[in-house]
């Protein structure tokens, strides 16, 4: 039996029962027991991972882990230190995503273009920052999204879309929503998902304090 982290919360009764609670310095990892001979990538525990974590995220804030963490390696104490502090900081904040269709999207690099790994890295850079959303939607968002949060991130995700990532203080998430509709009657042609909320993440990154 082996066990995959779900995320990082500051206390071990924001996790039981619906996981199984593994101490990491002042903080507990949620984690979920799966036989050693079931793949990761298997759907049903895929499904149930994805179910466990939106009921952690009912309960409090945490930090997500990347899926397929299974403790084979210790995380550094000043790993944890920050983690802590984050958490600490945003107990009652959880994040929202609007994912947007780049105005006018390139296409992804051709890797057989390129004579080494490293142009062809520089190039598929450069096509992923050079994706734009449409000036009047960006303006739009940011008067109706951003004064919403408490922090916000614009995020070029690849070549065909951007990404605004919202920390928000969970009595506002219906408020983000509405938001998200009165947007998407401004901007009838701009194709877009508002999704969330989300267990800390971008804002996990760096201390946000």
């Amino acid at each position: 039996m082996k066990h995959v982290a779900v995320g990082v919360h500051l206390r071990r009764e924001d996790i039981e029962p619906l996981a199984t609670p593994i101490a990491g310095g002042d903080l507990f990892f949620s984690a979920v027991a799966v036989a050693d001979d079931q793949p990761l990538g298997d759907r049903d525990l895929l499904l149930r991972v994805a179910n466990i974590r939106a009921q952690l995220l009912d309960r409090a804030t945490f930090i997500a882990v990347r899926y397929g963490y299974t403790f084979s390696r210790e995380v550094e104490a000043s790993q944890l230190a920050r983690w802590k502090r984050v958490l600490e900081s945003n107990r009652d904040h959880v994040e929202m995503t609007l994912k947007i269709a780049a105005a006018s999207p390139r296409e992804r690099p051709d890797r057989h273009a390129f004579a080494s790994g490293a142009a062809y890295l520089r190039a598929l850079h450069e096509s992923t920052q050079a994706a734009a959303v449409d000036p009047r939607f960006r303006e739009e968002a940011e008067r109706l999204i951003v004064p919403l949060a408490l922090q916000h991130r614009w995020t070029h995700r690849d070549e065909k879309s951007l990404e605004l990532t919202a920390l928000i203080a969970r009595e506002r998430v219906d408020d983000v929503r509405a938001a998200g509709e009165e947007l998407r009657r401004a901007c009838l042609s701009v194709p877009f998902l508002l999704s969330g909320p989300w267990p800390l993440e971008v804002f996990a990154d760096a201390d946000h304090e």
